[in-house]
């Protein structure tokens, strides 16, 4: 069975919207693309890197359309992305022509999908795809750069549906930039307790 891996950067508040840059989704009327750029430092250059390496993708609709505007252009900037199979989730779109996208309709098609042979499947941006997987307890992993600003609006990581969940932490660094790299191996269910018991 293959994993679902969340990769995402986010704000101490949870904001996942546009951290690259002001034209990537002003939706909703996002002011603040481009928060990511100032605490990009060779530390966290070399961990993008490290993400960035050939996998296979699964993408929801507007993300999809994001890339395929940008990486096939752009390849020398994120080896293997072209080459990579990209899976779409959308009811509207049915084909393109970016290689190695296969469009898939329903939750039940990213069921089949993980339980199938292959790579570990890896999710970039996809607020609203990274909801519904959340709410139906389909992600394996969470790489997380969790950068020290709060926006007080945006699209959150997590949003209303998310199940509790436990989450061990199996990987994590400071860059000098302050931001937080942290991987996270999901671990069952959410545990409580009394705190001094």
């Amino acid at each position: 069975m293959r994993k679902i891996i969340v990769l995402s950067m986010i704000t101490l508040d949870g904001v996942m919207q546009a951290p690259g840059t002001s034209k990537e989704d002003a939706s909703e009327g996002f002011k603040y693309g481009g928060w990511s750029a100032p605490y990009m430092d060779e530390a966290y250059g070399k961990v993008a890197e490290k993400e960035m390496k050939p996998a296979e993708y699964l993408l929801g609709r507007k993300t999809f359309e994001i890339f395929a505007g940008y990486w096939p252009e752009h390849a020398d900037v994120w080896p293997g992305i072209n080459d990579g199979t990209k899976y779409v989730m959308s009811k509207s779109m049915k084909k393109s022509d970016w290689k190695y996208t296969v469009f898939l309709k329903s939750l039940a098609e990213i069921e089949k999908l993980k339980k199938s042979d292959g790579p570990d499947i890896q999710i970039w941006g996809s607020g609203k795809l990274i909801q519904l997987l959340l709410k139906n307890d389909l992600v394996d992993e969470l790489r997380l750069k969790i950068h020290p600003l709060a926006l007080g609006e945006g699209k959150k990581l997590f949003a209303d549906g998310t199940i509790p969940a436990a989450f061990t932490l199996t990987e994590s660094s400071v860059t000098p930039s302050g931001v937080i790299i942290a991987y996270y191996r999901r671990a069952g269910k959410d545990k409580t307790s009394t705190v001094g018991t």
